[in-house]
């Protein structure tokens, strides 16, 4: 899968065995280097997202924070461009957020989660595996889809990082969330050195 360049490190993966080879460069991360895109950013590429640069907080605390190998990032809310995707309640109703644009909203979170872990540890590739979801869901007292919900969230890391994707999951309705968000996430990740 690999071609030798002069000093012994893999010089070019062949096009289209990125899949493959995500858990080699995990493993052995020197493999990585020397790319201008990290292999989880190709992969997020692949799977039509960009990375977005880490949303600003919108009170007192940091996006992330890391306590040993365990990344712990703040919620993140379902916004692109400093908007949110949608906002309200999810619900059945005619003026509710329906669940797939909640699911939608997840999904946004988890990526602007991402990019929380990667402004602190500097390389997505560095993530060893998603620990833990927390799913965060204003919703009108009757609403029982949660799962559904944070399901945005949970498939992208999947997708994105195989195996080491899946996760211990909490999914939690809410009366309301910050600035009338749909939705919130807050991702744990391991990370290697």
């Amino acid at each position: 899968f690999f071609f030798q360049a002069e000093d012994g490190i893999r010089d070019k993966l062949v096009t289209g065995v990125q899949t493959c080879a995500l858990p080699i460069c995990r493993l052995m991360p020197e493999l990585g280097k020397g790319f201008d895109m990290s292999v989880i950013e190709t992969r997020l590429a692949e799977l039509g997202h960009t990375l977005p640069q880490v949303p600003a907080p919108i009170a007192a605390y940091v996006p992330a924070v890391q306590s040993g190998n365990l990344v712990f990032t703040s919620g993140q809310l379902p916004t692109v461009d400093g908007q949110l995707l949608a906002s309200g309640l999810v619900g059945n109703g005619a003026d509710d957020v329906d669940v797939e644009t909640a699911k939608k909203c997840a999904e946004r979170s988890g990526l602007n989660a991402l990019a929380a872990v990667k402004s602190l540890v500097g390389d997505l590739d560095k993530v060893v595996r998603i620990v833990k979801v927390t799913g965060f869901i204003a919703c009108r007292p009757d609403f029982t889809n949660h799962s559904a919900v944070v399901n945005g969230a949970s498939e992208l890391f999947g997708a994105v990082f195989g195996g080491a994707g899946t996760h211990a999951r909490s999914s939690v309705g809410m009366s309301a969330l910050p600035l009338g968000a749909a939705v919130e996430i807050e991702i744990v990740v391991e990370v290697r050195p």
